[in-house]
């Protein structure tokens, strides 16, 4: 009567091994195709809610008016960078404490200025949207009092500049104050009482609350003829979107 051999210690560990790396090459298929079906639903989902919180509800008027809606174009806005007759505009709605934010501070908008607001083909708005807590609404409330003395771009820089590549920076008011100063801002007395007026804390809450009415509780999000990049995305993505809101009106 014959007997089957059993398998060899080491014929086991050898299976063992590759059904490890069948199970793990299996694991990280799943998880690259479950994370770009993931990315396209945060794109589609914030597209469709800028549309809902855009599109005129009595239907009388058409999607180019509702295109406009949350462009501002004020002449001499000191939270704006470009032509105020910019043919396509952008809206960024960030918060200081935001580290993705600060990513694309550093990496991707200088190359959309040099490309599109340079040329005057684009305008960059921006809105406080300060979910991360205190310090956010705090170092809002900077950049307003820095904007009252011309300086909120150079503010909005230093502080992006000197953001940690991960983690939420530690933005007190003497951190402010120091990075004010690092901004160039002029009357350093005048800012510090300014961190104190009702005013500006007002109009970075009516920012928020206006992306909290758009459904945006993530930074940063970028609104581009109504439709929404959300997250610091490569300098590609802004590129494709912005030509082609650029090709509608010419």
């Amino acid at each position: 009567m014959s007997t089957k051999s059993s398998p060899t210690p080491n014929a086991k560990k050898s299976r063992n091994i590759w059904l490890f790396f069948i199970c793990a090459a299996l694991v990280i298929l799943g998880i690259v195709i479950v994370g770009a079906m993931a990315q396209n639903n945060r794109l589609a989902a914030a597209e469709n809610t800028v549309n809902k919180g855009t599109t005129s509800t009595t239907g009388s008027e058409n999607a180019a008016t509702a295109d406009l809606t949350l462009e501002r174009r004020i002449k001499n806005d000191p939270l704006a960078r470009g032509s105020v007759d910019a043919p396509v505009v952008m809206i960024e709605y960030s918060d200081f404490s935001c580290p993705f934010c600060g990513v694309y501070a550093r990496k991707t908008q200088p190359e959309i200025i040099q490309k599109y607001v340079q040329s005057g083909q684009l305008r960059i708005e921006w809105r406080d949207l300060p979910v991360l807590g205190e310090q956010s609404v705090r170092a809002a409330v900077a950049g307003r009092a820095a904007a009252e003395q011309g300086k909120f771009w150079e503010f909005n820089e230093a502080l992006y500049a000197a953001a940690p590549e991960r983690g939420k920076a530690v933005l007190s008011e003497t951190a402010l104050m120091k990075l004010a100063q690092k901004a160039g801002v002029p009357d350093m007395s005048q800012f510090t009482q300014d961190l104190k007026r009702p005013d500006l804390l007002a109009q970075v809450n009516a920012d928020l609350a206006e992306g909290t009415q758009l459904g945006l509780n993530s930074t940063p999000t970028f609104v581009i003829n109504n439709q929404a990049i959300p997250g610091a995305q490569p300098l590609e993505t802004f590129v494709q979107i912005i030509d082609e809101a650029l090709a509608l009106v010419q």
